[in-house]
């Protein structure tokens, strides 16, 4: 009787983005808001990633992996948020289903590099303060080379978990996603099949992408504390927790929206609070990124300052 029902209705090959907010009154003040958002993202990453490529003496493990966050976060803010924008502006905002899914597909690749890169970067720091002694060694070219590898290898791994489970759904007569991207539990709800495989899917993978680096974090940062309060010098102390601070804030906002989003059940909560979570996520932290991680360094106000210095002359 399903597959008969489902022979009776018309399946969609385009989707509608209601975006962020429905009302007139705000999406012009919104487009202006996210667009100056988004400059400052792809300034402040491209930026970073131009100042640690020109200078050899921030070729060093932290700034390799700074190198691959703002790569990344230039990357997946880019993947919709151009069609965010676009939203604000057009009466319509359609997209089809193809680019949908190769949204999603890029979407959840880039995310997860990001959740993967924030753990090694934990650990670097973790070996930096706790075993200096050891740093090159533990932290030489080739392992950091090979983090960066499986990191990429575990997002290519969960971007086609979460879009070949996605392809399996039919979509029938309802096409329009209550979100400003093609997210993967706003799509889901459209389906007019089972879903039950691919939220077990989004639990298994979200969770394993969440629990993993979360605890590699604070594993890291317990050993990194209990070095820090066995540091006699205070000027010493102070600037491991700096440091600490920074990673702790940028963590915490990633990991928890991303959490509070994919981590409750399908039923509990409204889009519009799934909306405000995937705002932080995917809007603030990749602008965040670059100024807690770079304008409060001095090695980077360094370069920078010979960097603009050599463009005068």
């Amino acid at each position: 009787m399903k597959k008969m029902a489902l022979e009776n209705v018309s399946f969609v090959n385009e989707f509608i983005l209601m975006g962020l907010t429905d009302q007139p009154d705000l999406q012009l003040p919104l487009f202006f808001l996210f667009l100056l958002i988004y400059m400052i993202t792809a300034l402040g990453n491209l930026g970073l990633v131009t100042l640690i490529g020109l200078n050899s003496h921030l070729h060093t493990p932290m700034y390799f992996f700074l190198f691959n966050l703002s790569f990344i976060d230039l990357c997946y803010s880019s993947v919709f948020t151009p069609k965010m924008l676009m939203n604000f502006v057009l009466k319509k905002n359609a997209i089809s289903y193809t680019r949908c899914m190769t949204q999603l597909y890029f979407y959840s690749f880039f995310i997860i590099s990001e959740c993967y890169v924030l753990m090694v970067m934990a650990y670097d720091r973790y070996v930096a303060i706790c075993n200096p002694l050891l740093y090159n060694a533990a932290m030489s070219p080739r392992m950091c080379c090979n983090l960066m590898l499986g990191s990429y290898l575990i997002a290519f791994s969960g971007a086609m978990a979460h879009t070949a489970c996605m392809l399996r759904l039919t979509f029938c007569d309802t096409n329009t996603i209550n979100h400003y991207f093609c997210d993967i539990l706003p799509v889901m709800q459209l389906s007019c099949t089972s879903t039950y495989i691919n939220e077990l899917e989004v639990f298994i993978v979200v969770g394993i992408n969440i629990f993993v680096p979360t605890v590699t974090i604070f594993i890291s940062y317990g050993f990194i504390i209990f070095t820090v309060f066995n540091i006699n010098s205070t000027e010493g102390r102070s600037k491991a927790f700096s440091t600490c601070s920074s990673h702790i804030v940028a963590v915490s906002l990633f990991f928890g929206s991303g959490a509070f989003m994919y981590l409750k059940p399908s039923s509990a909560g409204s889009m519009d609070e799934v909306k405000i979570s995937s705002v932080f996520y995917t809007n603030v932290a990749p602008m965040m990124n670059p100024l807690i991680y770079s304008l409060r360094n001095k090695d980077v106000k360094v370069a920078l300052r010979k960097s603009l210095t050599r463009r005068k002359f």
